[in-house]
């Protein structure tokens, strides 16, 4: 075991470990993007319910279905400017700001009162 192959003992293994933890990365990576598209999706899906709802004068339960549909710790804020709404959905994931907008025009009922 002298001879020119002596020094390679282990390499193998150190070539395993490096792939390995390359591997890790690769699958938190892609978990981590997995979760965003998934608040993203979330905030959508809030904003858009709570401005339907704020358009026929429902905001209590547009807060309330905002909390319900929006990802766990989700900032909102519902704003009326004439006689359109608008409700805005944000939620900060791994320090990446994520967020939805969703306008709606108000009912006549509701946009005379």
């Amino acid at each position: 075991m002298n001879g020119v192959l002596a020094g390679d003992r282990g390499g193998v293994t150190v070539e395993a470990a490096v792939a390995v933890c390359g591997l890790v990365f690769v699958l938190a990576l892609g978990l981590a993007a997995v979760m965003a598209v998934v608040g993203q999706v979330q905030c959508t899906d809030a904003a858009r319910e709570a401005a339907r709802l704020v358009a026929r004068g429902d905001d209590s339960r547009a807060e309330r279905v905002v909390g319900e549909i929006g990802p766990r710790g989700a900032r909102w804020v519902i704003r009326r400017e004439g006689d359109t709404a608008w409700v805005e959905v944000t939620i900060t994931r791994l320090g990446v700001e994520l967020g939805a907008r969703a306008y709606a025009v108000l009912e006549p009922g509701v946009a005379d009162g």
